[in-house]
């Protein structure tokens, strides 16, 4: 059996990746194809402890930070998104370690060394998209839609720093797609890099 294909969502909060990934999941088993939906931080053990952290406001250190992002990646890795590729299906995850070599990287780690190390234990994406909006308007759109907030993240200079990041990132399998559109023509825009990459049909 042919091995599944791996996309991650990508980009600063308010981006709008994570209603694109339920449109392209939705758009995907409306013709069949076998698609798993997950996300990272995860809601395991190690997610749902940095989640309450960023809920919190409470700061850990950068290194603490990231070492919880990478046990969740382990765990997240091992139980869904390898089993999910073996049988051939499509995984879809909303945010991936690009996600730390970012965010970590804006808390001043080496966003180089978080990207080598990742990128020798966990499986590359076959494609990634980088949705780009700026630090103001995404926080407008996170302030917008209300809930729950994550003070840890959710802060213009630190996102302009996320940003910068995100920015530097440069592999054959990442994308870059405006998100300042329409959701309508923005998902057209993420139909038309999986296409691209031979991944569906029409």
């Amino acid at each position: 059996m042919a091995r599944g294909s791996l996309i991650v969502f990508e980009g600063l909060d308010g981006c709008g990746k994570s209603t694109q990934l339920d449109l392209l999941y939705e758009w995907l088993c409306e013709r069949g194809v076998d698609c798993v939906k997950t996300r990272e931080p995860t809601d395991g053990e190690w997610g749902r402890r940095i989640r309450e952290m960023a809920r919190s406001g409470e700061r850990v250190t950068p290194e603490e930070e990231l070492a919880w992002f990478v046990e969740d990646r382990r765990e997240h890795v091992r139980e869904v998104i390898e089993p999910a590729l073996a049988r051939g299906a499509f995984v879809l995850s909303d945010r991936y370690w690009l996600s730390s070599v970012a965010y970590q990287g804006a808390r001043g780690l080496d966003a180089a060394a978080i990207q080598r190390a990742s990128e020798a234990e966990f499986p590359d994406p076959d494609l990634a998209i980088i949705f780009e909006v700026s630090p103001e308007e995404g926080i407008a759109r996170v302030n917008a839609r209300g809930g729950v907030g994550e003070p840890v993240f959710e802060e213009v200079e630190f996102q302009r720093r996320v940003k910068k990041v995100f920015g530097q990132m440069d592999r054959p399998w990442i994308v870059r797609v405006d998100a300042r559109g329409g959701v309508s023509e923005i998902h057209q825009a993420v139909l038309a890099c999986v296409r691209e990459r031979g991944m569906v049909g029409d």
